[in-house]
């Protein structure tokens, strides 16, 4: 198995106008390939949070491979 970060994030604009992205959850997963991590991450943030589309809260995630970081 191997194991991923999964990061979301929301984007907010501060007083300036300028656009940053706000870490929302991170959860670590593992799983057989990235998309079926993405599938699972996806599902916990729905789940602990009690939405139905984890886009509601966030609006981009992103996906890290940290099975050779845990070695």
């Amino acid at each position: 198995m191997l194991k991923f970060l999964v990061r979301f994030y929301k984007r907010v604009s501060d007083d300036t106008g300028h656009e940053h992205d706000i870490l929302q959850r991170q959860t670590l997963v593992c799983a057989r390939s990235e998309v079926s991590a993405l599938y699972e991450a996806k599902a916990r943030f729905c789940e602990t949070l009690q939405i139905s589309d984890w886009r509601l809260r966030a609006d981009s995630c992103e996906i890290v491979d940290v099975t050779s970081l845990a070695a």
